[in-house]
């Protein structure tokens, strides 16, 4: 999730398990500052654009360290504010505080290596976007609240936001669960049968769900509101590269790309040059994660550093084209050809 939810995400556990022992301020600092620290490794370059992506949310956002390092920062909280017999209190507090970061982005699609180091499987629900304001929005007010308000009151208003907003995530993975169902019908429907299949949610929202189907040579890019009922879905099939993927299969980016995205990515060559696309961010024509790893190597031979290039959507156009189409509206993808159904 954004750094914003990490923040108060951190906040609102560290002001609900402090409660009224210290103050609610030295509470939601602490816990907000914890909360976002696993995201510092954004500030790692590891001087190639595919490595920064897939070493992202690694070995800072074990469940390990993170749980000692949260555990750790609340014994010096305790020490720096002079509230030594709550050691324990604030051990647990911060623990949760940052042990919860990692757990919040593993239900992205990005992929969290909540294991390491003992694996480096990146784990990901999908079942949230990345910023969705029906989330964070509680926390915020919660904290806010707790803040402004006497003790009992404000603590009262953090207690309900925070689980109001974990409901909501829970709420995420049944709405996720609903729209597989739906998207799985589709496909069978209309005879495909992929090998590999992504649901996960559009910008800023849990009602309207992207998915992807890869089937041999080909991916599928559709949309299913939950308030379409029992319309179809309708896929756009684009190519997605496997001569390419044959050809270059030992290209060590390639290798990376497809472990991390299980499968869901494409290969293409534009002015002699390969390019590897993440399909689970973004949408047709406007991928976040789109690689150059310049021109193909032979076997053996180093690979050039890959550059990222991201592309945008017109903001506006886009935005307006979300809020009718999580209603329901039978709209076009954005930016994409005309679906046949």
């Amino acid at each position: 999730m954004d750094s914003l939810s990490q923040l108060a995400l951190g906040a609102s556990i560290g002001v609900a398990l402090m409660g009224r022992r210290t103050a609610v301020w030295k509470a939601a600092l602490w816990g907000g500052i914890v909360g976002t620290l696993p995201d510092l490794d954004v500030l790692l370059d590891h001087g190639d654009a595919v490595l920064n992506m897939v070493l992202h949310r690694g070995h800072s956002h074990a469940l390990l360290w993170t749980s000692l390092g949260g555990a750790l920062i609340g014994l010096l909280a305790a020490r720096v504010h002079n509230e030594w017999h709550l050691r324990g209190r604030w051990a647990l507090a911060l623990f949760a505080a940052m042990a919860t970061h990692p757990l919040l982005d593993a239900l992205t699609i990005y992929g969290t290596q909540l294991l390491q180091p003992f694996t480096d499987e990146a784990y990901g629900v999908g079942s949230m976007f990345i910023i969705d304001p029906l989330y964070t929005l509680p926390l915020l007010a919660g904290v806010v609240i707790a803040l402004c308000r006497s003790a009992y009151a404000g603590l009262r208003w953090n207690g309900s936001m925070l689980a109001l907003s974990t409901a909501y995530l829970a709420w995420s993975m049944v709405a996720q669960a609903w729209a597989t169902v739906h998207v799985q019908r589709s496909l069978v429907a209309q005879g495909l049968q992929p090998e590999a299949l992504l649901v996960t949610p559009a910008p800023l929202n849990t009602l309207l769900w992207r998915a992807v189907a890869v089937q041999g040579d080909h991916y599928y890019e559709g949309y299913y509101a939950l308030l379409d009922g029992n319309r179809p879905v309708r896929w756009v099939q684009h190519a997605r590269g496997q001569d390419l993927m044959k050809a270059h299969g030992d290209h060590p980016h390639v290798q990376r790309m497809l472990r991390f995205t299980d499968g869901l990515m494409r290969l293409q060559t534009k002015d002699g040059h390969l390019w590897v696309t993440d399909l689970r961010m973004g949408q047709e024509g406007a991928y976040v994660f789109d690689f150059d790893l310049g021109q193909p190597v032979t076997q053996g031979q180093t690979p050039p550093p890959a550059v990222q290039y991201s592309a945008r959507p017109a903001l506006g156009e886009s935005l307006r084209w979300l809020w009718a189409r999580m209603w329901g509206a039978d709209l076009p993808a954005l930016g994409g050809p005309t679906p046949q159904s």
